[in-house]
């Protein structure tokens, strides 16, 4: 081992932890923050450096839980958990339907309905033959106070974290039935870190030695200042050695990012043959994220789950006329589209709320009342979905939405389009088209493209939009429609093999990226 060459490469981050610590200490990053005084990031660096000079070893990794109450949680340790707000709204004696039951307490359905369950099966409830909910009188399970216990415990705690290694069995239980890993619509978010445990190895000894005899104590100058050299201080200090014979760092030269360059090639390939671009708000309301794409208010996509939704303001203030009353006789009974509609009463609360855009076909529901016939219009859209994530799946996607209008417009043509987002954007070898639905085209076609590592996987969806959603909007000529992963054409297109890989963290992977087009 070359001592002299180590000393002359080691960083004070790295020569403190030497001088304080021999191979009998257990490190972790706790214990450097604490006695140290460093931060989670420079414990990191240190471990990190010394580990590749192997004078360090990492001796054990230890998980944990931790569970981190959220704004629902303390709303609740507020309010009282929707149990005890169902139970004591009940023990005046009245039976109330659930519905009867949310307004009361001002909280959605779900929420009453979800506490509902549980409380019938532990007798604590009963609906009668209405169908309204009455108490019973007996006694309440335990789940529910320690419900309100645990917490009352997190709002009081540091940081409103709670050590899952810190609570009893039943606590466990109720906890975890209470937390999501998002945090999303639950009252706890659950976290899950580890601790690494390093150790110091043997022949660190031999450099902390030779450290001490040179007189490095890692508080040397490692740069100096203008304030320095006008007070002198410089002239009191030592100076950190720097090996001259290293090389310097690589200088990489400014470039785009090569999923900005093939989202611009796909702008360029449309508008060159003729298409105009579209974009719109990412903030929606439902009537123009689904109402008006002739998706009914029931629909299972259009549920808490699926969409996310605005806190503040929760609603629009109106929603354009005469597009509102047209699609709400297309829902309610067909309107002029010659079709029965859903025949169901529309819900012109809901149809107000606001969303995050979760399609991009809302840009083409909003086009097309002001479009050109005959017109090509395409649109890059931001879109937010509840999704999995997973190498072909994002909660936070693009996708490109297009639409063209006219007398001649038909099935051939769309999956002329198809084809050259599957062969020529993407570069799939192999392309199939398999039928689709959608609630608002017909006939609906899904394209698949064969990835070399993924295997098959959906491309994108598209079909000519029906006259429930076209004769709403003044259009009485054909319209096609796709919305296509624009990040799945770029998995292919850049040979990639997982879409989380277009947001890598990893500068030095994105600079040595080469785009294929």
């Amino acid at each position: 081992m070359d001592i002299s060459n180590i000393i002359k490469n080691l960083h004070p981050l790295e020569v403190k932890v030497l001088l304080k610590y021999s191979d009998k200490d257990e490190l972790t990053s706790e214990k450097l923050i604490k006695e140290l005084d460093y931060k989670e990031g420079h414990a990191n660096q240190a471990f990190s450096w010394l580990s590749g000079k192997e004078l360090l070893k990492e001796v054990n990794r230890t998980p944990h839980t931790y569970f981190e109450i959220t704004e629902m949680g303390r709303a609740i340790e507020k309010n009282g958990t929707p149990e005890e707000r169902i139970i004591n709204l009940l023990k005046d004696g009245t039976a109330r339907a659930l519905p009867e039951i949310a307004a009361a307490l001002n909280v959605d359905n779900s929420v009453v309905g979800s506490a509902y369950g549980p409380l019938v099966k532990e007798g604590v409830l009963k609906m009668n033959e209405e169908k309204k909910v009455s108490f019973t009188g007996a006694e309440l399970p335990s789940r529910i106070s320690v419900t309100a216990a645990i917490i009352k415990k997190a709002v009081a705690a540091e940081n409103g974290l709670l050590d899952k290694a810190n609570l009893s069995k039943e606590e466990q239980d109720v906890i975890g039935s209470l937390s999501k890993k998002r945090g999303a619509d639950s009252p706890f978010k659950m976290i899950e870190r580890e601790t690494v445990t390093f150790k110091l190895l043997p022949e660190a000894a031999e450099v902390t030695e030779a450290l001490k005899k040179a007189g490095v104590t890692g508080n040397e100058i490692g740069e100096v200042t203008s304030k320095m050299l006008e007070s002198g201080e410089w002239k009191k200090g030592t100076f950190r050695g720097y090996n001259i014979s290293l090389q310097p760092a690589r200088i990489i030269p400014g470039r785009t990012n090569p999923y900005v360059q093939f989202l611009e090639s796909v702008k360029d390939k449309l508008c060159s043959l003729g298409f105009q671009e579209f974009d719109g708000p990412l903030v929606e309301t439902e009537f123009w994220n689904g109402d008006a794409l002739f998706m009914p208010q029931f629909h299972a996509a259009r549920d808490i789950h699926d969409v996310y939704r605005i806190k503040n303001p929760t609603h629009a203030k109106e929603i354009e006329e005469p597009y509102l009353s047209n699609i709400a006789k297309v829902h309610e009974n067909g309107g002029d589209s010659g079709s029965r509609g859903w025949n169901y009463s529309f819900d012109r609360e809901f149809t107000r709320r606001l969303i995050l855009r979760s399609q991009g076909t809302v840009l083409s529901a909003h086009q097309l009342h002001k479009a050109e016939v005959p017109g090509k219009y395409f649109g890059i859209a931001r879109c937010f979905r509840y999704d999995k994530v997973d190498a072909t799946h994002l909660s936070d996607f693009y996708q490109t939405e297009g639409i063209v209008i006219g007398e001649e417009a038909n099935l051939r043509t769309l999956l002329g389009f198809l084809k050259m987002f599957a062969t020529e954007i993407a570069g799939a070898t192999e392309v199939k088209y398999v039928p689709g639905y959608f609630p608002f085209t017909e006939p609906s076609v899904e394209v698949h493209i064969k990835h070399p590592v993924l295997g098959w996987f959906e491309l994108g969806g598209s079909g000519i939009f029906r006259p429930e959603v076209t004769k709403a909007m003044g259009i009485d000529a054909p319209v096609l429609a796709w919305g296509i992963g624009i990040d799945r054409m770029a998995l292919m297109a850049l040979g990639l093999n997982d879409l989380r890989e277009l947001f890598c963290e990893d500068i030095e992977r994105v600079r040595q990226r080469t785009a294929k087009f």
